[in-house]
């Protein structure tokens, strides 16, 4: 099953494909935001359609107390967008801390500032992609065998 993930921002857009045995993540794309959801669900349901994906994985901020807040709500009726431009199911999971990380795994791979703008969002789609495929399905070479 091949998984779309996608970090959701007002100006920009990060997106990430899992391989097709939904295992690993990697950084696809960013698109620029229009301003206009509709038209940014519908640009990232051609990206889908295009990269054959079967099910979309759109961050949910939350705030670390674990509430919602207007960030949230904004990612909420993006997917509810997303679900209708491109008829997939459209799963929203958590992505508290994930920009954060992406920042500073490309510090740490000294990337300059200035790609950095241009990477982190679709290095925290990635992380947001990976972390729901480790808790859905987890690595396959880290299973436990079942008991005998």
């Amino acid at each position: 099953m091949r998984l779309l993930g996608v970090d959701y921002g007002t100006a920009r857009i990060g997106l990430a494909l899992s391989d097709p045995t939904g295992a690993v993540a990697t950084p696809l794309a960013v698109i620029e935001s229009t301003g206009d959801t509709g038209a940014d669900a519908a640009a990232v349901a051609r990206i889908a359609s295009r990269e054959k994906a079967d099910k979309i994985v759109l961050g949910l901020p939350r705030r670390m107390s674990g509430e919602s807040g207007p960030e949230a709500r904004e990612a909420a009726e993006f997917a509810r967008l997303l679900r209708e431009a491109s008829g997939l199911p459209v799963v929203l999971w958590d992505e508290r801390l994930t920009t954060a990380l992406a920042e500073r795994v490309l510090v740490a791979a000294d990337v300059r500032r200035a790609e950095r703008r241009a990477r982190v969002d679709k290095v925290a789609a990635a992380l947001i992609l990976q972390s729901y495929m480790d808790a859905h399905h987890g690595p396959k070479e880290h299973r436990e065998p079942p008991d005998s």
